[in-house]
C-alpha cells in the first residue's frame, strides 16, 4: 500500500512528514551512489531542473509500513480532506482519559514544532484527540 500526499513543495512537506512519522521509522532518503546531495544526483542523471521535486518518497526499512509518496500538484488545497491520517498518540479508550490528554498534548507540541497547526482538541466516547494541519493545510489527527 502507498499513501500519496499532494503538495506544492514536495521537499518541504516531505521534511515535515518524515519528522511527524519518525517514530514509525520514516526518514528522508539519502541520495544514491554516494552523491553529496539530491541536486547533484539528479543533475548527474540528466533530470531537468523543472522536474526536480515532482515526487518525493520517504524511506522506511520496515516493509510492512505503507510507502509515503509526495507528489507535486500545481493547485493549493481548497477543501477539507475526504481522507486523513490518524497518528495514534493518545492510546485510545484503554488508557485513562487524563493520560490520553497528556499524550496528545505532547504529540501536538512535537508536531507544531515541526510546522503543523493545531486546529482543535476533542474528547468523545472516552477518546481524546487533536485535529491538526500540515504546513500545506492537509488535515490529520493525533
Amino acid at each position: 500500500m502507498q499513501i500519496v500526499i499532494d503538495a506544492q513543495d514536495t521537499q518541504r512537506l516531505a521534511g515535515f512528514w518524515a519528522g511527524a512519522l519518525a517514530d514509525r521509522g520514516y526518514r528522508l532518503p539519502t541520495p544514491p551512489d554516494g552523491a553529496p546531495d539530491w541536486p547533484s544526483w539528479l543533475r548527474a542523471q540528466g533530470v531537468p531542473e523543472e522536474e526536480w521535486g515532482a515526487g518525493f518518497a520517504l524511506d522506511n526499512d520496515d516493509e510492512t509500513q505503507p510507502r509515503v509518496f509526495l507528489q507535486r500538484v500545481p493547485e493549493a488545497k481548497t477543501a477539507k480532506n475526504r481522507v486523513h491520517l490518524d497518528l495514534q498518540a493518545g492510546g485510545g479508550q484503554r488508557v485513562p482519559l487524563a493520560e490520553q490528554e497528556q499524550r496528545v498534548a505532547a504529540a501536538v507540541e512535537r508536531l507544531t514544532a515541526l510546522g503543523a497547526t493545531h486546529v482543535e482538541s476533542r474528547t468523545e466516547l472516552g477518546t481524546h484527540w487533536a485535529v491538526l494541519r500540515d504546513p500545506e493545510g492537509n488535515e490529520f489527527c493525533a
